[in-house]
C-alpha cells in the first residue's frame, strides 16, 4: 500500500503540528544557513566531465559522511553501506523505518527547515511522493545508461536500484508443489480453506492484479476467495514470509520474492513462485535538494547503481543494472507505475480494505 488511512491522519497531524511550531524550532536552534557550498553542491549533482569521479571522491572525503533514510531491512542495508565505507572511507549514518515513515519524516523535517538527510532509499511510490513535494534532486550520473528503462523516471529525480517482485510463497512441508495454484481462480478451490495469507496493505499489488483480471471480474474473484476460503491478514511482508516458513500460513498470496529466497537459502521450508505476469515495483534512491553532504550523496548514489548491484543479487534482490544477469530477467513482469498508484491510491486502498483486510479470518 502507498499510504494507509492511519498514516494519512498521522501525517496530516504531524504537518499541522510542525506548521505551528516550525518558527519556534528555527528560533530556538538558530536559522538554517544557506549552504556556503551551493555552487559545489550543484556541480556534484550535474557535473559530467571526465574527472567527475575524482571530484566526487575528493569532495566526499572532505565532507566525511552522509546520512541515509531507508526502509530496506537493516541486515541487507549494512552489506551495502559497509562495502561503500570500505571503498571510500566515508561513514554512512543509517536511519531505518517503514516506507511510510521514511516519507513522513523527510517531509516533516524539510517543512520545519531541518536538512539532515542526504539520500532516501525506499519504495518507488514514496520516492515519487517526495518528487511531488519537490524535495529531490536530479543527478546526471553516467551509470543511468546501464539500467533497465523501468528504473528511470521521466523527471530523473529518483532511480530504481532493484526490483521488488510480488510472488506467492508456500511452506514446502505443508503444500505439495503439484498442488500449487496456476491462476488466481485456482485459489477458490476448497483445499485452500483456512490456509491463505495476505499482507494488510498491498493495495498497489491489488490494483495491478485487478487491472490484469479486469476490474469487475477481478474484484468479484477476490471477494469470493475471501468469503469461501478465508484470508489471514498480517501486517508486514517480512512477517508474512516468516509465518509461511514457520507453517502458520501455508500459502501467502503476495510477498517479496527476495525475502522468501533468503529464508529458503538458510534452510527454511519455504519456496516461492509467480502467477504471470508477476507484479513488480522498483525500489530505489533519491538525493535531497538540500543534502548537507552532496558529494558523498552522489558518490553513494553511483555506488548503488554499480558496485552494489552484484551485492543486491547476492542478497537475492533483482538488480536494475542490465549488466548483472539474473534468472528473474526471464520472468514475465508487469511494472506497477508509481504515478498511477499515487493518483488512484484512495480508490484502491478503500477496495483493498473492504475486500481483503476487513474480511480477515
Amino acid at each position: 500500500m502507498i499510504v494507509s488511512p492511519d498514516f494519512k491522519r498521522f501525517f496530516a497531524g504531524a504537518l499541522a503540528l510542525f506548521g505551528s511550531v516550525a518558527a519556534a524550532i528555527v528560533f530556538a536552534l538558530g536559522p538554517v544557513p544557506a549552504s556556503a557550498q551551493t555552487k559545489n553542491a550543484s556541480e556534484a549533482f550535474s557535473y559530467q566531465g571526465t574527472d567527475r569521479q575524482k571530484r566526487l571522491v575528493e569532495g566526499a572525503r572532505k565532507e566525511g559522511e552522509l546520512t541515509v533514510y531507508t526502509s530496506a531491512p537493516v541486515d541487507d542495508m549494512v552489506v551495502f553501506t559497509a562495502a561503500f565505507e570500505k571503498k571510500y572511507g566515508i561513514k554512512v549514518k543509517l536511519w531505518r523505518s517503514g516506507s511510510d515513515k521514511v516519507l513522513q519524516r523527510t517531509v516533516v523535517e524539510a517543512r520545519a527547515g531541518r536538512y539532515d538527510v542526504d539520500v532516501i532509499d525506499t519504495n518507488g511510490p514514496q520516492l515519487e511522493s517526495l518528487h511531488r513535494e519537490k524535495l529531490l534532486q536530479e543527478v546526471k550520473s553516467p551509470y543511468l545508461a546501464d539500467l533497465i528503462p523501468q528504473a528511470i523516471q521521466p523527471h530523473r529525480e529518483w532511480v530504481g536500484t532493484r526490483v521488488n517482485i510480488f510472488a506467492l510463497a508456500y511452506n514446502t512441508k505443508l503444500v505439495r508443489k503439484e498442488d500449487l495454484p496456476k491462476t488466481y481462480q485456482d485459489l477458490l478451490n476448497p483445499k485452500w480453506k483456512g490456509r491463505l495469507g495476505m499482507e494488510a496493505e498491498d493495495s498497489e499489488w491489488f490494483a495491478g492484479v485487478i487491472s490484469e483480471l479486469g476490474e469487475a471480474p477481478g474484484l468479484k474473484l477476490f471477494r469470493d476467495i475471501a468469503t469461501t476460503n478465508g484470508l489471514s491478514v498480517r501486517k508486514g511482508h517480512t512477517l508474512l514470509t516468516q509465518l509461511v516458513a514457520s507453517g502458520e500460513v501455508p500459502l501467502a498470496i503476495a510477498i517479496y520474492n527476495y525475502k522468501a529466497e533468503q529464508l529458503k537459502n538458510k534452510g527454511a521450508p519455504i519456496d516461492w513462485f509467480v502467477i504471470a505476469p508477476a507484479m513488480a515495483r522498483p525500489n530505489g534512491v533519491g538525493i535531497t535538494k538540500r543534502a548537507p553532504h552532496p558529494h558523498a550523496a552522489v558518490l553513494f548514489y553511483d555506488f548503488m547503481l554499480t558496485d552494489a548491484q552484484p551485492l543486491l543479487l547476492g542478497r537475492d534482490y533483482v538488480p536494475t543494472n542490465k549488466t548483472v544477469d539474473t534468472p528473474l530477467n526471464k520472468v514475465p513482469l508487469k511494472f506497477i507505475d508509481p504515478t498511477l498508484v499515487l493518483d488512484s491510491d484512495e480508490k484502491w486502498t478503500k477496495l483493498y480494505e473492504e475486500i481483503i483486510t476487513k474480511q480477515s479470518k
